[in-house]
């Protein structure tokens, strides 16, 4: 694996000004790079998702994309997965599921632990899973953008990641929201109907909230915990 410096470079040299802001030429170089059997996109469904993967569906057409079915997502994003299967008929898409079902979890770390513990929660639903699917990886895909908030405000097309051990890709990470949402629609593009009802950012339904127009897009996510993050990008 290249030292992070490198990467770092190697995310400084492509032009960030065609009009997908360097995303598709990121990821033509990625999946160039990368064997085919080696990277991976794991998807969210949300909105940055719907972008990624009708740009990757133009690179790679039967990349391999996986989702992370916590069992606990809201019945529009099954919907919207339905959808995007139906659209984009050549994509490998998998739903990883938790090693633990739900009444499993709830024999063991009893119930709700969502509200008592979201962390914990995560990691099981989330982080290890997520694990297993890149074991095997060299490179996953991510829909980070650096306006999403501080935390991101640094992240580059190319990041070494230490949780994972590989290389984290994030192509649109010099997108706006607007722009977001216009690529969506300029394309008529399937999206979670939950975006319209106020939620920018969408995860489990426990844990997500509709937030008020102008808000921060996380906002909505664990509110009132202090917890912004599930653990996928933090190490």
């Amino acid at each position: 694996m290249e030292k992070t410096n490198q990467w770092h470079e190697k995310s400084e040299s492509f032009n960030i000004h065609d009009e997908t802001k360097g995303a598709k030429v990121v990821l033509e170089w990625s999946f160039k790079h990368f064997h085919e059997e080696k990277i991976i996109y794991a998807s969210s469904f949300g909105a940055e998702a719907i972008v990624l993967i009708d740009l990757i569906s133009q690179v790679k057409p039967d990349a391999s994309i996986v989702f992370l079915d916590t069992g606990l997502h809201f019945p529009e994003t099954y919907e919207v997965i339905d959808r995007i299967e139906a659209r984009y008929k050549d994509l490998k898409i998998e739903r990883k599921l938790p090693d633990l079902t739900l009444d499993e979890q709830r024999e063991q770390y009893g119930s709700a632990l969502w509200k008592r513990d979201p962390n914990k929660c995560c990691e099981i639903r989330k982080v290890i899973p997520l694990r297993e699917a890149l074991t095997p990886m060299d490179a996953w895909i991510s829909g980070l953008r650096r306006d999403q908030s501080l935390s991101r405000a640094n992240t580059d097309f190319f990041n070494e990641d230490r949780k994972f051990n590989n290389i984290k890709i994030c192509p649109l990470i010099h997108w706006t929201w607007d722009e977001v949402w216009n690529y969506i629609h300029e394309r008529n593009l399937p999206y979670n109907s939950l975006h319209d009802q106020g939620y920018p950012s969408i995860g489990c339904f426990p844990c997500t909230q509709a937030v008020a127009v102008g808000a921060d897009s996380r906002a909505g996510r664990w509110s009132g915990t202090g917890k912004t993050e599930c653990g996928l990008h933090t190490e």
